[in-house]
């Protein structure tokens, strides 16, 4: 079980600016006319070029691109919002089936599903690169024939915030927006800053982050980007055993006893009052004090330009009386709101 793995600020302009410097008037001479002579060939000026780029990927895989991409494809829904959100969308030429933000996206030819890369359908884009997920969210499989290719292939994965924010950055140098990367990164920042501060003072509950119910409880592992967040959201994260291992079972759930519980998988249907008729479950804390709350798990989990707002919902599911300005975007929940 994956989450993948950063909003709209326009770019400022750099002018040049040269000054001319005046001359003095010659005094007039007089000589007489010079020989004709032959007429020198003109040396031929070479037209400059873009500077090539070069990047180190989360995987510490080097690219080298010859100037700035002009034709991208996104296998990452964070990566899809990001290049909008750097104002680069027009560039875009294929996503994945999960690329639903913004709406714009959802134009654009899908190139790959859960099934793997289209391969010849990125091939007939013709991409000068693409921008692919770490951690096997992107087949490696499928990096690797892209490569083979000859088509770059940029692979990016945040395990916590400051990966985030490196990836950002990333993908804005890759993109030459570099200006334009900083300016998402700062606004993200500064969201963060405010949630971390609102909950500074408050009293820090256990939390369970449900990811998923069925066919197993799904959680966050220890040391992820979830725990993480959850962290920073003002709980202490009740995470499973191993980081690769992302199934808790009931039994250590019930032991570490959660006194709140956030459903991540609200927007697809679990609602707080199924929970208590769970089996085992009614007897937690969280359950027995009406602490279950839904949450929007896109805006928590994706990696991309509204992750302060995601900590913004998070913190509030956690803390639902925080001094703290609720997200601006969020998705459909259950039945229940």
């Amino acid at each position: 079980m994956r989450r993948l793995t950063l909003r709209l600020l326009p770019l400022l302009t750099l002018l040049l600016v040269v000054a001319a410097c005046a001359r003095p008037a010659a005094s007039p001479t007089f000589a007489p006319p010079p020989t004709p002579g032959p007429t020198a060939a003109a040396t031929p000026t070479a037209a400059p070029t873009a500077p090539g780029i070069t990047l180190v990927d989360d995987e510490g895989t080097t690219i080298e691109l010859p100037g700035i991409p002009e034709t991208i494809v996104s296998l990452t829904p964070a990566t899809t919002e990001l290049l909008f959100g750097l104002g680069v969308g027009e560039r875009l030429r294929g996503r994945t089936d999960l690329d639903l933000y913004p709406a714009e996206a959802t134009a654009l030819p899908v190139v790959a599903t859960y099934q793997g890369v289209r391969i010849e359908d990125v091939v007939a884009i013709g991409p000068d690169l693409v921008i692919a997920g770490g951690n096997n969210f992107t087949a490696a499989g499928d990096v690797t024939r892209l490569r083979d290719l000859g088509i770059p292939v940029l692979v990016v994965y945040a395990p916590d915030l400051d990966g985030v924010l490196a990836d950002v950055r990333l993908v804005g140098q890759a993109v030459g927006e570099e200006e334009a990367a900083e300016g998402v990164v700062g606004a993200i920042q500064t969201r963060i800053d405010e949630v971390t501060a609102a909950v500074a003072g408050l009293d820090r509950p256990r939390t369970f982050y449900e990811i998923g119910y069925e066919p197993e409880i799904y959680g966050p592992a220890p040391d992820s980007f979830v725990a993480d967040m959850v962290n920073l959201a003002g709980g202490e994260p009740i995470t499973t055993t191993d980081p690769a291992v992302f199934a808790i079972p009931l039994e250590r759930l019930v032991t570490l006893d959660p006194e709140v519980i956030v459903l991540g998988d609200a927007a697809y249907g679990t609602c707080p009052h199924s929970v208590a008729t769970r089996a085992g479950w009614a007897g937690m804390t969280a359950v027995r004090d009406g602490q279950v709350r839904p949450a929007d798990d896109i805006i928590i989990t994706l990696p991309g330009p509204r992750l302060g707002e995601g900590l913004a919902a998070l913190a509030l599911a956690i803390h639902p009386d925080a001094d703290i300005e609720p997200p601006t975007a969020g998705s459909e929940y259950c039945s229940e709101l």
